[in-house]
Formats: structure tokens, sequence, C-alpha cells
């Protein structure tokens, strides 16, 4: 993130094309660090913090992250209204990578929990193998991993809601209100998602965002086949679209991560993380095709992609038995 920022701040007098070329290599490197990353991350905390407390952790977490998040916004906001660029992103790459360093020391300060006993080391390719037999023979980790490709296809309609929202009469300069709503439904559904994954579990919760992520592509089409709304009818409706999908995104990520936590075993659970996020990957590289299928068919048809995944995503999730 610092060097991000400084080659926005050296680069202002370069060639746009050089910039980019600079800006997506140093960008590739942060994603890749990123995913490193969360797997120490998640082993740490699935150590540290009983299973009965841990959605509730990551929705106080995603809360506090998310208003602090509104104030960076606003500081954004200003940057870039106030200075050119790309000066204006070299101070707010700056801004995020003094934010980042501070949580890291925040979280390293608190030291590791004592490891778990290890299996004997294996080399890589080995890990591989074990990867393959594991999503062979873990049967709930199998279904988890379905799943979870179902909810990248969900994820294809999720950059068109905006785009469809104009095209049904939503004045543009209300956009910014729906995405607003879209951040207040993650912020204020969090007491909800973490009560619901600690109390009731969590393969209830990902059942229930499963069922919901059916609900707003679902009104889209109805939208789209004849029901006609005036227009402040319409702005209320996208309003409450916008909400519920926030909410929704934000309790899947507790969901998802908490059950993740659940199935892996504890001297296997970096191995896990790493077999998951690997094979689920690709799935969130379809909105690119969800693009291609608007450009030649329009946009209904995406949407009932995404529907039918969220229903498929559900009828998976069923098969996985709750802990007793």
């Amino acid at each position: 993130m610092a060097m991000l920022a400084l080659v926005l701040f050296v680069g202002a007098d370069w060639s746009r094309i050089t910039l980019s070329i600079f800006v997506m290599v140093l960008w590739t490197a942060y994603a890749f660090i990123s995913g490193i990353v969360a797997v120490p991350y998640n082993d740490i905390m699935a150590r540290s913090v009983p299973s009965n407390l841990r959605s509730r952790l990551m929705a106080t977490r995603f809360f506090g992250g998310g208003i602090l998040a509104l104030g960076v916004v606003a500081i954004a906001d200003r940057f870039v209204g106030n200075m050119v660029f790309p000066m204006s992103y070299a101070a707010i790459f700056a801004m995020a990578s003094l934010l980042m360093f501070l949580s890291s020391g925040v979280f390293s300060a608190m030291g590791e929990p004592e490891p778990q006993a290890r299996t004997a080391k294996s080399g890589f390719f080995q890990y591989l193998r074990d990867g393959v037999e594991t999503f062979k023979t873990d049967r709930k980790f199998a279904l988890f991993t379905y799943a979870q490709w179902c909810g990248g296809a969900v994820l294809m309609a999720m950059p068109f809601y905006v785009v469809q929202a104009s095209q049904s009469g939503v004045p543009l300069e209300n956009i910014a209100l729906l995405l607003g709503a879209q951040t207040i439904g993650a912020l204020v559904s969090n007491p909800l998602w973490g009560w619901w994954g600690d109390r009731l579990g969590k393969v209830s919760l990902l059942k229930a965002i499963a069922l919901g992520r059916v609900f707003p592509p679902l009104f889209i089409l109805i939208l789209g086949f004849g029901v006609n709304l005036q227009s402040s009818p319409l702005f209320f409706v996208f309003l409450g679209l916008f909400f519920l999908s926030g909410a929704l995104a934000n309790g899947l990520t507790i969901a998802v991560i908490g059950f993740l936590m659940e199935i892996s075993p504890d001297d296997q659970r970096p191995a896990y993380s790493g077999y998951f996020n690997a094979i689920t990957a690709p799935a969130f590289l379809l909105p690119l095709l969800a693009g291609i299928i608007a450009t030649y068919t329009g946009l209904q048809l995406i949407f009932v992609i995404s529907m039918m995944a969220a229903a498929t995503q559900f009828f998976l999730l069923t098969r996985i038995p709750s802990p007793s």
C-alpha cells in the first residue's frame, strides 16, 4: 500500500499506461499477500476465540470497521475534491497504508496462541495431493465448496443492480443513496448475524443467508415482467433491495468464515483455508462472464442465473448436517 502511494506520488508526470502498469503490478502483489495472510489469520482467530463467540466477534469487527470506513470515505472524498489526480489517490493509499500498519500492529501485539500438535511435515506437492484427497473424503467440506461455487454465481448479478435501477427509472443522482442503503444494511445487520451464528449455529446462518439471496434477483425479475411503479415507490423498492443485499453480503462473510473454522480440524485449519480459498476462487470471476452475457442477451438472464444459483446453494446447504 505504501509503495502504491509512492508510485502515484512520483508518477504524476508518467504516461498513463506506465502508471497503470505499476499500479496493477502492485495491486496484484497486495491481493496475493492478502490471500496468504488470511490463512494464518483465520487459524489464530479460531484458536483464540471459542466457537460460540466467533460470529459475534466478526460482527463486532465488521461493524466497527464499517463505522471507521465511513469516516475514511469522508476524508478520501476531500482528497479527491481538493487535490489533482494522481496526488489525491496517493494520499488515499498513504492513509490506507497507515491504517493497515496500525491494524497489523494491534493484531500481532496480542501474540499467537499455543499451536496445536502438528502431524509430520510434508512437501508442497504432497500438500496438494492431500487437498484433493480431503475434497474427496470430507463430505461437509465438499458440499460447502459446491455451495460456495453457487455463491460465486449469485454474485454475477451484483454489479448490475445499479444498472437495472437506472434502466428502471431511478435517477442517477439517487444511485449514491442506494449504495448508502447497502452500506447501512451491512452495518445494522451485524448484531443479528452475530447472535444467529453463535446461538443457532453456523449452518443455520448459512441456510438463512442463501435463502435470503433468492429474493433480490426475484424482485428484479418481477419488476422487469410488467410491474409498473411510479418513480417514488420504485425508488423505495430499490432502496429496500440495496439495504437487503448489503445485509446479506455481510451475513454471508460472517457465516462462511465461521463455518470454515468449524469444519476444519484443529491441526489442519491452515490447510483447509488454503484448499477452500484456492478451489472456490475461480467462481468469483463469474461477474466477468456476466458482463458478456449482459452484452448479448440483456440483464434478465443474469438475474435468473443469480436466483437459481442462490436456490441451488440453499439446497446444497440443507444437505450439510448441523452439529448435534
